[in-house]
This record gives C-alpha cells, sequence and structure tokens, in this order.
C-alpha cells in the first residue's frame, strides 16, 4: 500500500514515514496539504496520515478534497488533544480514525494495518462480485427454444424489482440457477441470497430456523438466534420445495409476506423486515390447495409472478447448446468435441433429470473421451437403450450361450428400432462396426 504522511512538522512526518517504510509500507511525505493534493492523481495513494492544524489548507478542508477526489482513500487525521472535538467532525466527513498527538507508533501500525485488512476484504468482495455477475448473467440460463426465449424475456421484466416469484419447474431444471440470477440482476445483488430448503428442515425446528427464537423458548434455546428472515433483511430470501412447509407455519409466512414483519419463537415484538422473496416448487400447488394441503390464500400471495421452466423434453431443440456449454465448462483448456453418432443418441433420450441430469453426464463423458472426441462407444447403455430390461425370460434351465443370444438379439432390436432400421446408426448406438452388425443379424435373425 501506498501511504501519504501530510504534517508540517518536520520531526513527526519524517519519524511516522520512517517506521511505516520499516513496516513495509510505499511513503510520500509532503509538508502540507497542498503539495499532496497536487500528487494524488499521479502517485495514487491508498492512505493518507495527516495533521489536522496546518497552515494553508487544514485537515478539514483536505479530507473534504480528497473524499470528492475518490472515496476509496481511508484518512487517518492526527490532532493534538485540544482538537478533538474537530477531529471528531472530521471522522463524520469520512475519516477512518483520529489519533491524538504526542502517539505511540505502535498504535498508528495497528490502525494502519486493519486499513489494510479492510481494504483487502473490499477488494476480495469486489473480485469476487465480478466473477459472479458473468455467471449469473441473464443468459445464464442457456437455451434458444421459443419457451427459454420468453422466459429471458420474463426475467428482463421482473429481476430489477422487489416482486415476489413462483418458480415452477420439475427436478433438474434449473429453478435455484433461475433464483440466482433474479437475485444478481437486481438492486439488492451486493445484499445477502439466503437459501431455504423446505424439504430437508426438521419439522421439529422449522419456526425457528425461519423466524429465529429467544433465549429460553424451548429447550436447548440457551441463546436467542436470528432467524433466515433477519438474515435476509434487505436481501433475498429463496425458499425451495415451497410444498413441503408445514401448514401451520404457512400462516406465519403469508403474515410476514403481507406485514413485512415477523416475531421469534418465544417472542412477542414485532420485528420489521425487508426481503425479497422467491419460492420455488416442482409440484402443482393449485392442486396442492385443491386437496387442502397447501393454503390457497398463500398460494395467490406467492405467484404475484409465476414463472415456469420447460422441462428438457418439451425444448429439445436447447440440448445441442447445453452439451456444447457443459463440454467447454469441464473440458478446460482442452478442446473435446463430440460426433454426430453421439449427440443423436443424446437428442433421442428423454433426459428425465433435466439439466442436472445431462450437465452430470457431460462431466462424465468428457473424462472418458478418448483422443478428445466423446464418441457413442462411451455413452452408457441406459442412455443408448432407456431403462428396458434386456432379458425377457428367466434364468431357469438355459445355458449360457442362449442367455448371451437373447441379450444380444434384443439389444440390436432395440438399436435397429431407435436408429429406424438405418443399420449404420443402429452399428453406431451398439458400439460396434457396421460390418460386425451385418454380419450378426443372419445368425441371430435368420
Amino acid at each position: 500500500m501506498r501511504i501519504f504522511v501530510v504534517d508540517d512538522e518536520r520531526i513527526i512526518r519524517v519519524t511516522l514515514a520512517d517506521e511505516l517504510k520499516d513496516a513495509g509500507y510505499q511513503v510520500n511525505e509532503f509538508a502540507n496539504a497542498n503539495a499532496a493534493m497536487a500528487q494524488i492523481k499521479d502517485l495514487e495513494p491508498d492512505m493518507i496520515i495527516s495533521d489536522l492544524s496546518m497552515p494553508g489548507m487544514d485537515g478539514i478542508e483536505f479530507l473534504k478534497k480528497v473524499k470528492q477526489l475518490n472515496q476509496e482513500i481511508e484518512v487517518i487525521i492526527m490532532t493534538a488533544f485540544s482538537t478533538v472535538n474537530n477531529a471528531v467532525e472530521a471522522m463524520k466527513l469520512g475519516a477512518y480514525d483520529y489519533i491524538t498527538k504526542p502517539f505511540d507508533t505502535d498504535d498508528v501500525l495497528l490502525t494502519v494495518n486493519r486499513i489494510k485488512e479492510l481494504k483487502s476484504i473490499k477488494e476480495e468482495n469486489a473480485y469476487l462480485r465480478k466473477q459472479i455477475q458473468p455467471k449469473f448473467d441473464l443468459k445464464a440460463f442457456v437455451g434458444k427454444s421459443p419457451q427459454i426465449l420468453e422466459l429471458f424475456e420474463m426475467l428482463k421484466i421482473v429481476a430489477n424489482t422487489n416482486t415476489t416469484v413462483l418458480i415452477t419447474g420439475e427436478t433438474g431444471t434449473g429453478k435455484e440457477l433461475l433464483t440466482n440470477i433474479i437475485h444478481f440482476n437486481s438492486d439488492r445483488k451486493n445484499k445477502p441470497l439466503i437459501k431455504v430448503s423446505c424439504a430437508i428442515l426438521n419439522k421439529e425446528i422449522f419456526e425457528s430456523e425461519l423466524f429465529g427464537h429467544e433465549k429460553g423458548a424451548f429447550t436447548g434455546a440457551d441463546k436467542s438466534q436470528k432467524g433466515r428472515f433477519e438474515l435476509a433483511d434487505t436481501g433475498t430470501l429463496y425458499l425451495d420445495d415451497i410444498d413441503d412447509m408445514p401448514l401451520h407455519l404457512q400462516v406465519k409466512l403469508l403474515r410476514a409476506l403481507e406485514e413485512r414483519e415477523i416475531e421469534r419463537v418465544g417472542g412477542s415484538e414485532p420485528i420489521k423486515i425487508d426481503i425479497r422473496v422467491i419460492a420455488s416448487t416442482k409440484e402443482d400447488l393449485k392442486e396442492k390447495v385443491a386437496k387442502g394441503e397447501f393454503r390457497e390464500d398463500l398460494y395467490y400471495r406467492l405467484s404475484v409472478f409465476p414463472l415456469n421452466i420447460p422441462p428438457l423434453r418439451e425444448r429439445k431443440e436447447d440440448l445441442r447448446f447445453l452439451v456444447e456449454h457443459f463440454i467447454t465448462n469441464f473440458a478446460g483448456k482442452e478442446e473435446i468435441s463430440m460426433n454426430k453418432e453421439a449427440l443423436e443418441i443424446l437428442m433421442n433420450y428423454g433426459f428425465p433429470g433435466n439439466t442436472r441430469e445431462i450437465k452430470n453426464l457431460i462431466e462424465r463423458l468428457v473424462l472418458l473421451a478418448r483422443n478428445n472426441i466423446i464418441t457413442a462407444e462411451i455413452i452408457p447403455s441406459d442412455i443408448k437403450f432407456g431403462n428396458t430390461n434386456m432379458l425377457y425370460t428367466s434364468f431357469d434351465d438355459r445355458n449360457l450361450n442362449d442367455i448371451l443370444m437373447e441379450v444380444e438379439q434384443n439389444a440390436i432390436q432395440k438399436a435397429l428400432d431407435k436408429a429406424g432400421g438405418n443399420k449404420a446408426k443402429a452399428a453406431a448406438l451398439l458400439g460396434i462396426p457396421p460390418s460386425t452388425l451385418k454380419s450378426k443379424i443372419p445368425k441371430l435373425f435368420g
């Protein structure tokens, strides 16, 4: 870090500068504020230690000009005991701290080190935000199908609002990713994003986890504790699998959404909260409302802005883009591709696990790729042929040759059916040369 030491008393200025240099800092000395101001743009200091009372421009005026120029420069004010009130005023104007003369240089170094740590944390957070933003850009949800393009348009409308959102979709479709995209493209992006899985929360402590509790509220509550609602204050609260929330807590959630306040378990004082709620479910909430398993009033309060993510089988045109996306992600610096036969197999598969399933599959195929090409041979058989059992009779009283012949017949028939009778495509599905398949068909089928 570069530090400016500004003081008209040379002995103080030189002594402090030498101590800071010995501690490993880059230091520039100035006898007055005007001289320091003239060098700020060129030398770009991280910190300034300035006397309060100096001829010409005093420390207060100097502080104001520094902060106008660059808010990130931290300023420590040095002052005599008689002008402490002025130092307090300086802190109100943005100074980090003040020290009284005469001072112990060790105390000054402690303060400087504290600022160094603070700036390091700020820089790390800024770096992380830069990394997060591209990851959760509006286009982070891969696809170009009409359904996904429409979803993009809806995201643009709702992301930078405080509107409650209900995301519906099957397991693995990307409901949590959509939540991240909404949060990190809103005014709350630098505030907390607290995620709660209603499906895995212990029913006994569900209420305490969400709303917090006061000391002594129940056995084991030896201290007060904030719940997820308070932790998410000023940010976003994501309630995954909202359909698993117990009915008796749905009333409390409804009140929190409508009145923007909660009460801890065992408490009586309302606590104001400023949060945006995003909920998600893989279930049909309307059906649950009809069965009396979910409150109707809560359903309408949550579904102010519903977003549905269609399953992958309903937007097959997105599959190619997802394959390319995940290959790029998992290949790193390697240039790995998928050949036509392998891609065709994937295009014919239903992917019941949706995007999560294809992501896990591509990670595996990238590792298994030979000569940097993903081929049909390395695709798992359950994806090539589905989960159909290849044996249709029992093993009882049958020799091994008969059993193997039946398995082979079934495998070839399944491949031919999937390839629409095209022997070359069927051979690719089976991972054998076309000539081998042609020679086997007469032997097995007569």
